[in-house]
């Protein structure tokens, strides 16, 4: 039984009729009933019964209609998403995240994903610092990362979707905590929460930070992960430079303030080089507009031509 056979006669049980089937399958009649007739003799059924004046499905033709509805139904739907899926609207797409970026950036991809492409799913994976995503987008475990650069290995293409201040964090009861504005060279003799990774993109941040005003900070203690490392500074355990987007998390028992002079540090969307699941393509693009970067290129070109 071939997919045409099923076609052919759902038309003419719809129609009871070969010529007006016919004419809406833009087929010769004589084709048609040739049809018919080859898969009555496949099934050994009568599925219409024919006169001179009319034509009525069988009792078998009738329970053939209703399958066959529902399978061509199912095989309509299967290639719209066939095609859904080769044009980038429809599939899954692994993303992995920072933990301070899954408070401050997810939001706006999330909403922007959702409405530029309700079929699309997104995965997420926070918390993830940058050499963990570099891992995992060499790994294939996630196929797009919102990270800081620089990133770790070779294979990964980046675009900045955003560039930050970096701030001070303290604990609430910090000596520092009264003052609007702190200088750096006034963190010179502080003991320092930093992240354990040798590759962490805020670490070098602050270390930029403190060499340009004099000084090598006193990393006191490490946190594997933001939740932890913000945990240490409230309490008291020592103080925190970190991106501005630390203001989007929960900060009960530490207070945020402005660094002078303190630099800036970048997030960036990062996938593999040479990626080509259009699917992948679309949320990356998608993501891209979302921070107001410039206009993208023809969707004919590459990933990382488009952005």
């Amino acid at each position: 039984m071939e997919l045409r056979h099923l076609r052919y006669f759902a038309a003419v049980a719809e129609t009871c009729h070969f010529g007006q089937a016919a004419a809406m399958l833009h087929v010769a009649q004589p084709a048609l009933s040739y049809a018919i007739r080859q898969l009555e003799s496949e099934l050994d059924v009568t599925l219409f019964a024919r006169t001179t004046r009319q034509v009525a499905l069988t009792p078998a033709g009738e329970y053939l209609q209703s399958e066959a509805t529902r399978i061509l139904d199912d095989v309509d739907a299967a290639m719209e998403g066939v095609r859904r899926i080769a044009a980038g609207r429809s599939g899954l797409v692994r993303l992995g995240l920072t933990g301070i970026a899954a408070f401050s950036h997810l939001p706006r991809i999330a909403r922007a994903v959702k409405q530029a492409l309700p079929d699309v799913e997104l995965q997420i994976s926070s918390d993830m610092l940058t050499p963990m995503q570099c891992a995992a987008l060499q790994s294939g475990e996630i196929d797009l990362g919102v990270l800081r650069p620089p990133v770790v290995g070779d294979g990964i293409e980046l675009r900045t979707i955003d560039v930050e201040s970096v701030v001070l964090v303290v604990s609430a009861d910090h000596r520092l905590a009264v003052e609007p504005v702190i200088a750096t060279t006034d963190l010179r003799n502080e003991p320092f929460v930093m992240y354990d990774s040798r590759d962490s993109a805020v670490n070098d941040a602050t270390l930029r930070a403190c060499r340009r005003a004099g000084f090598v900070p006193q990393r006191a203690h490490e946190a594997s992960g933001t939740p932890v490392l913000l945990a240490l500074v409230a309490a008291g355990l020592g103080v925190a430079v970190l991106p501005a987007s630390v203001r989007a998390l929960p900060m009960e028992g530490l207070v945020i303030r402005d660094l002078a002079d303190a630099g800036s540090t970048e997030v960036a969307l990062a996938w593999n080089a040479g990626e080509i699941n259009p699917v992948v393509e679309s949320v990356a693009r998608v993501i891209s507009n979302a921070f107001d970067l410039s206009a993208v290129l023809p969707s004919s070109a590459p990933l990382g031509e488009k952005l």
